[in-house]
């Protein structure tokens, strides 16, 4: 159980806000109908969405257990790049969830997964994370490795944590970068001004990411990136922090842009990594989203520096 007591700056907002505030991976819907369902207590007691908080009020999470999310299978068309006994490697399309959650209990990734691979997944990610051995966000496109067993999730999750998995991602930036190559060395942890947000901060994690420049464009540059670190929101956060946001990143940008693009425009292109029980060297790569594919022809079609 989680419990907050309300400050004095904090007074006066909804319920339900405060909470959205607070807890990052609960969507306000979600919030809502725990409030509703009093698995979310005022006081010790149940309330509201409405209510308005007051000082010194004691907001109270109950605990929400995976086993009370149904996970089942659903029919979720997948591009699949790859697919043997062990593993299964699809391109994963911008706006889906990949494992449910509070606020997505199911439409997701592992949905889809589960009805392809049936019973055939790693039990080691848990009820609602079977076989996810590494994530990516719900707007970033492309490669995402699942593990069919527990020694392939195992050996997986061992490359990935010494860095033993390459993982090369495509961005289209706001601003012109200047620098054909460059390394960003910064840590990264939860925002002090926004608990929703990553940012750089003095006492984060270790987080590297390198990028080189593919084209330049009049407002624009395409960049090509590979991270040492798999810190949260980190490709995200720190070309924002350089002043080179991701076109259509609402988070970390004001998010505005011509081409009308909702979520950021990163996409996971390659994977290389050993294959967990044979150590063939996997080179797996995933083409652009047609949204991307049609915003790059329009920038090559103009003039470029």
């Amino acid at each position: 159980m989680k419990q907050y007591k309300v400050e004095e700056n904090e007074k006066g907002k909804r319920i339900d806000a405060y909470i959205s505030q607070k807890e990052k991976e609960l969507s306000r819907t979600a919030i809502q109908r725990l409030i509703d369902e009093g698995n979310i207590l005022l006081n010790g007691a149940k309330t509201k969405s409405s209510y308005k908080i007051s000082k010194d009020d004691l907001v109270e999470i109950q605990d929400v257990k995976a086993k009370e999310i149904e996970l089942k299978a659903q029919d979720i068309p997948l591009k699949i790049v790859y697919e043997d006994d062990h593993i299964i490697v699809v391109n994963k399309p911008k706006g889906l969830v990949v494992h449910p959650a509070a606020g997505n209990p199911d439409g997701t990734l592992v949905n889809a997964i589960m009805s392809i691979c049936k019973e055939s997944l790693s039990g080691i990610g848990g009820e609602i994370r079977p076989g996810i051995v590494h994530r990516l966000d719900k707007d970033t496109s492309g490669l995402l490795i699942v593990a069919k067993n527990d020694v392939a999730h195992i050996n997986l999750s061992e490359q990935i944590k010494n860095h033993k998995v390459r993982k090369t991602y495509i961005a289209l930036v706001r601003g012109i970068v200047k620098e054909n190559e460059a390394t960003i060395n910064m840590p990264i942890g939860r925002s002090t001004k926004d608990r929703k947000k990553m940012a750089v901060v003095k006492n984060g994690k270790e987080a590297i990411t390198h990028f080189k420049v593919i084209k330049r464009y009049e407002k624009y540059t395409l960049l090509e990136i590979n991270i040492e670190t798999g810190r949260t929101h980190q490709i995200r956060v720190h070309l924002s922090q350089i002043g080179y946001p991701i076109v259509g990143d609402y988070t970390y940008s004001n998010g505005k842009n011509e081409f009308d693009v909702e979520g950021q425009m990163l996409h996971a292109k390659r994977l290389e990594f050993k294959h967990p029980k044979t150590g063939q060297d996997m080179d797996l790569i995933a083409d652009y989203p047609e949204y991307f594919k049609d915003i790059i022809e329009e920038l090559d079609n103009r003039k470029s520096n």
